[in-house]
């Protein structure tokens, strides 16, 4: 027998840790399943301190990635769909498998599976792979029999957070691109361009319009203080993503971003559809709401959204439900109050989430399409003024050098 770490979670969505006795990892997770609890991790309490604990996890495991994961997902909700066995599925993923990473990940899964534990226990086992929601909703369709409805709601959920978190990403690409183009094209006219007419205007000796002066001195900082610019700015950023490790900081800053004009409504809308489309899987899985609230969570990346989904467990736990304590912190959409509220209400709570989530989910393209319409104009208009003033003042004293020939 060896000793081993653990941390599981309880059906009311409390975290414990703890150690315990085992012939091997699956022995413990197995262990706290009989429990009533859902592991997390189990490690071997070998000693060594945290270095060695951080190269055999961190370095020697490395996981999948997200796409991968809804990749596998589908594929095995496919399979098992079809009616083949979970061996038989994960076996024919393993030998299609193009990714190496895959191909080592499943085949540990797939050799657990067949020695007799479950697929959630095997999937434990595989932290930086599977995450914790994954897991709880894989041993819930174990327990309920219901496997292939189970992978198929994964991979349904996955799908949608993966072409959600894509429809942000490629709207904002030519927003990005077209700042980083006025950037280099502004920064080239004063450092390059503006230079080559310098020599001329000073052996003039005419006195140039003041935005022609105005013009050059910016030339001379841009080009003097450029790399130390860059330099503050990358200290900024370092400062900046400390600053955020601090909970008060970064509770702030999650609670100030809700409320910008625009970015602000895309945000909330896709915290929104991201924790109701998470909620409603796990409660059609059979997932206690208290636990998929706990887990629904872990999936929102902004602290005070997170903080009111805390709140509300702890006024759930006492009988308050779960929308009024929502509606409370003022953190999500009225909407997804009103219809989780609906939900409650008619005893139909996961799939009026379900609901909600596609209604949010169109609501944030919506959110994202504004965006983009706001923010190019604008850019292209702050791009244009900017060249038409660098022109303009060339021009200028063009002409100032023209009357004073003549």
């Amino acid at each position: 027998m060896a000793a081993f770490r653990y941390v599981a979670v309880d059906s009311a969505g409390a975290l414990h840790r703890g150690q315990m006795e085992a012939a091997s990892e699956a022995g413990v997770i197995e262990s706290l399943q009989r429990q009533g609890f859902i592991p997390l991790k189990a490690e071997p309490d070998a000693g060594g301190g945290w270095a060695s604990r951080f190269f055999r996890l961190e370095i020697g495991r490395p996981g999948l990635s997200r796409a991968d994961v809804a990749d596998i997902t589908r594929e095995l909700a496919t399979m098992l769909g079809a009616g083949q066995n979970l061996d038989a599925a994960l076996r024919f993923l393993i030998e299609t498998a193009d990714n190496p990473r895959i191909v080592k990940i499943m085949g540990r899964v797939r050799e657990k599976v067949r020695g007799g534990s479950s697929l959630a226990a095997a999937l434990t086992a595989e932290p930086r792979s599977f995450t914790r929601l994954y897991v709880s909703l894989v041993q819930a369709g174990e327990a309920g029999g219901n496997l292939s409805d189970t992978f198929e709601r994964l991979a349904t959920l996955l799908e949608q957070q993966r072409k959600l978190a894509a429809t942000v990403q490629s709207a904002m690409i030519y927003p990005v691109l077209l700042v980083i183009t006025a950037i280099g094209s502004i920064t080239l006219l004063l450092t390059k361009v503006l230079p080559q007419f310098v020599p001329l205007f000073e052996e003039s000796g005419a006195a140039l319009p003041r935005p022609t002066r105005i013009l050059i001195a910016l030339g001379d900082i841009t080009s003097a203080a450029g790399p130390w610019v860059l330099l503050i700015l990358l200290l900024t950023g370092l400062a900046a993503r400390q600053a955020l490790k601090d909970r008060r900081v970064r509770r702030w800053t999650d609670g100030a971003v809700l409320h910008l004009p625009v970015a602000g409504n895309l945000i909330r809308q896709t915290l929104a559809a991201r924790f109701s489309r998470t909620l409603g899987t796990l409660l059609l899985n059979g997932v206690p709401l208290i636990a998929a609230l706990g887990i629904a969570k872990e999936t929102l990346s902004n602290l005070a959204a997170a903080e009111a989904v805390d709140w509300t467990i702890g006024r759930a736990r006492s009988g308050a439900g779960m929308a009024r304590p929502l509606s409370e912190r003022g953190i999500f959409p009225p909407r997804m109050i009103h219809l989780l509220r609906l939900g409650e209400e008619t005893a139909q709570l996961g799939p009026m989430a379900l609901k909600t989530a596609e209604i949010h989910e169109e609501q944030a393209r919506v959110a994202v399409q504004r965006l983009v319409s706001l923010l190019v104009p604008a850019i292209t208009i702050v791009m244009g003024a900017a060249v038409a003033f660098i022109v303009g003042s060339l021009l200028a004293a063009m002409l100032s050098l023209n009357d004073l020939a003549g």
